[in-house]
Formats: structure tokens, sequence, C-alpha cells
């Protein structure tokens, strides 16, 4: 079974740190020792050995024949750790004088503010990139289909801990029309996500007002095979302006953390009305609100019966309007 590699990020190539972890089980060796121990040639160890002693994680014992001993783990990785931030303090700094350069132009060239991905698994890869360097907010309109898996617990779990920055997400009519979005939402807001609902006329993301990514083709039945991603720009202003115009049109979305659906009580609303309520008001069909509530579409359609005789509306949809203009779908505090 292969050995899980632990210095990775820190610099340190697969065959260096197989002879660092050699050296701290066996103690003090020789380099016939350390290569029986790792089953490399003596010869490649000792080819080895200059870059081990600049990246701090061994040293030599004085006398002959040459003996090497592994630094303490607690030392080694403080120094490569440190040492590794200052070189990206030193790249954050050459970024900015780079950046001067480009402004002695008289404006960035198109092929600098478009960057085009093709491919499904590209456009994944671009957009999980764009999440996790995200450090102050995330604007997203939220339509299908997917670059990730909602349904992926393990993956949704993981990049939520990944996630610095803030979110705004708006969920357009269809948004809720893939099985288990309304589970993965409810978590979203429990994660601290401000979520609402309203018109979605694009696919969209933005992160911290500084780079898009939008699909170049829309088409809720089909994976996005290509995107199209934003720089600074006019245009990169003109879609954080929409997104704004349409978070303020939008209404704030309620979604218990762990609905009790079917329950009556004198409360209202409940959790599960607001849940359905919100679903009307994004023009949700009773099969659809059924799928994403794990009821049976009868159940569903007696709720919403019930729903439209407590706020007065005349159809469905009135009902999710009226709720809205109530207040019904407000986010807590």
């Amino acid at each position: 079974m292969a050995q899980r590699r632990l210095l990775e990020g820190l610099g340190v190539t697969a065959a260096e740190e197989t002879s660092y972890r050699a050296l701290l089980r066996h103690g003090p060796a020789t380099l016939n020792q350390l290569a029986a121990e790792t089953g490399a040639s003596a010869a490649a160890i000792r080819r080895m050995l200059p870059r081990l002693e600049d990246l701090g994680l061994i040293s030599r014992v004085a006398g002959r024949p040459l003996r090497l001993v592994a630094t303490p783990p607690t030392v080694a990785i403080d120094v490569l750790a440190a040492r590794r931030q200052e070189e990206i303090t030193h790249s954050r700094a050459a970024a900015a004088v780079l950046a001067t350069e480009v402004a002695d132009r008289s404006g960035p060239h198109p092929e600098e503010v478009l960057e085009v991905v093709t491919g499904r698994d590209a456009v994944a890869r671009r957009y999980l990139q764009l999440e996790r360097n995200a450090t102050d907010e995330m604007l997203v309109l939220v339509h299908p289909p997917y670059a990730v898996d909602i349904t992926d617990d393990r993956e949704n779990r993981q990049r939520a801990a990944r996630q610095r920055a803030t979110i705004r997400g708006i969920y357009g009519p269809l948004a809720f029309e893939e099985p288990g979005m309304l589970a993965h939402t409810r978590r979203a807001i429990a994660e601290g996500e401000q979520a609402r609902l309203g018109q979605v006329p694009v696919k969209l993301a933005i992160a911290d007002g500084r780079t898009a990514m939008l699909p170049l083709v829309s088409d809720e039945n089909r994976a996005v095979e290509s995107a199209l991603v934003v720089h600074p720009s006019a245009l990169l202003d003109a879609l954080v302006g929409l997104f704004e115009v349409l978070w303020q049109a939008a209404v704030p979305l309620r979604l218990s953390a762990d609905p009790a659906v079917g329950v009556e009580t004198e409360v209202w609303p409940q959790p599960s009305d607001t849940e359905v309520l919100a679903l009307l008001a994004v023009g949700m069909k009773d099969d659809a609100i059924a799928r994403q509530l794990g009821l049976s579409s009868r159940t569903v359609q007696r709720r919403v019966q019930v729903l439209c005789e407590r706020v007065g509306a005349r159809t469905r949809f009135h009902a999710g309007f009226l709720a809205a203009q109530q207040g019904l779908l407000m986010l807590d505090g």
C-alpha cells in the first residue's frame, strides 16, 4: 500500500519524503542502511543528500562512515512552512509589481478580459477553483445544470470547510427541479448562505467582484460543456450590477434545518409550510415539490390546497406571491 504523502504541500518530493520518514523510524543510519530501509540505491540516496540538507530534513553525524540523522519534525516542518510562507509573500509582492507593468498599457487586451473554458470536467474544475479562491463574497445566480454534484454529501462538506467567502445566492424557478437541491440549499443556508428566490436570466458566479463565470450556451437540459470567465472589465461591472438588481427584487428564502413536513400545529407558518410556499413562489409543480420533500403528489396537493386557503390565494402561484408579499418567506432576524 502506497505511503500517504504528508509533505507535498511544502515542496518535498515523494522520494525525499520517503527517505526522511525512513530515517525518522530507523534513527541515525548510514547510506546503505537508509537505502535498505527505503528500497532505493545508496547512490540515489547520495544524490539526494544536498537537497535533503537544503530542506533542513537531515543532517550529518560527525565521523566515519557517513551517517545521517533526521531533523525532529516539530523543527523541520516549522522551518519548511515558514520558508513556503515567505515565498508566497514574495510572489504576491511580485504580482503587484507586474500589475503596474500591465497598467502602463492603454488597457487590457480582449483575450485578457475573456477566458473560454471547454469541456465538462474543465468547467467543473474552473468553477471549484473560483469558489475556493474567493475570500470576500461569492455571488451566485443558481440555475441548472450544476457544475458540481450536489448529491455528493462528502464533497459538499469538504467544499463548505474550504469556503472562506460569504455567499449570496438567488434561486430561479428551475433551481429546485434537480433532485436533492432543496436539501442541498437547506444545508447551505444552515452554514450561513444568504438565499433568495427570484428571476435568474442566466447561470452566473462572481468571486470577490473580480472574476465571473457563466456558460457560453444556456440549456438546462444539458451539462455545461463550455464557459466564459470574465476578468475585471466593463462587462464584469455589468454582471455585478445585474446581480445586485436581481437581488433587490428577489424574496429572502427561509428553509428549516429539520423540517417537520405535514405536522399540524397552531403555530403559523410551520417550517414545512414555508418551504412549500417558497417552492410555489418559484413556480414549481406539485410533482417537483413532492420529489424535493420526499412526499407523494397527493399529499402535496392537499398541502397546497390548505396553504392557498390560509393565505387567501386563488391559485397555487398566487399563494407563493401572497406568501412573499406577507413576509412569510423572510429569513429570521
